[in-house]
């Protein structure tokens, strides 16, 4: 399939089959995340990736029940970074020097502007801030998944707080934000999968 093609193939799956996917079509998806863009670069967030079934079932009355957690080859829990905190930068910093192999002179200026905006906002704007830049990299997955042809259901419908805890990702300072259920519609049994998308028309856009 083409890039239309896939986006065209591609609906948020009410119920998947259970079907594993091969890892290396798996890999392609997570490479399209780990690139996305994201603001400066920062990437300010982390995937964890989700397989083993007792977890995921554990995880399915968080999300209120939605079949597609447990049914779903793996799920993805996209958590995003409490706050940008002066170390959080600056140890990007040092490794975009590093691989680019520059004298952090070159980009002090820019390291310092960067710490300098984000402690001037509130908490609550910086988390505003890296849910955007974590929604852009969902974005990248959603597509990569289509391209492989493999389903996937976005989803934000779950208790962050008790995922969080279940997830021990407070220690970690990170919140969870979102969810990309990724497997194989169950053509059987999936209600939506005979319907028409429905989008806009492009001259509304």
């Amino acid at each position: 399939m083409n890039l239309t093609e896939a986006l065209q193939w591609r609906y948020a799956v009410k119920r998947m089959n259970g079907t594993i996917i091969p890892n290396d079509k798996l890999h392609r998806i997570l490479d399209a995340i780990r690139m996305a863009p994201t603001s400066s670069g920062l990437q300010p967030f982390e995937v964890f990736i989700i397989s083993n079934p007792e977890l995921k079932n554990k995880i399915q009355p968080i999300a209120f029940n939605q079949p597609q957690i447990s049914q779903a080859s793996h799920i993805l829990v996209f958590a995003v970074w409490d706050g940008y905190t002066e170390q959080r930068i600056n140890d990007f910093f040092s490794l975009n020097n590093q691989e680019r192999n520059i004298d952090s002179a070159v980009t002090d200026v820019t390291r310092k502007r960067i710490i300098k905006s984000f402690s001037e906002q509130t908490a609550e704007e910086q988390m505003q801030h890296t849910s955007r830049q974590s929604a852009i990299a969902m974005g990248f997955g959603l597509v990569a998944a289509a391209i492989e042809k493999v389903d996937s259901t976005p989803m934000e419908g779950f208790d962050a707080d008790r995922l969080d805890e279940l997830l021990g990702l407070r220690e970690k300072r990170l919140k969870s934000d979102c969810i990309l259920a990724l497997g194989y519609r169950d053509e059987d049994n999936d209600w939506a999968i005979k319907l028409k998308k429905v989008r806009r028309p492009k001259h509304s856009l």
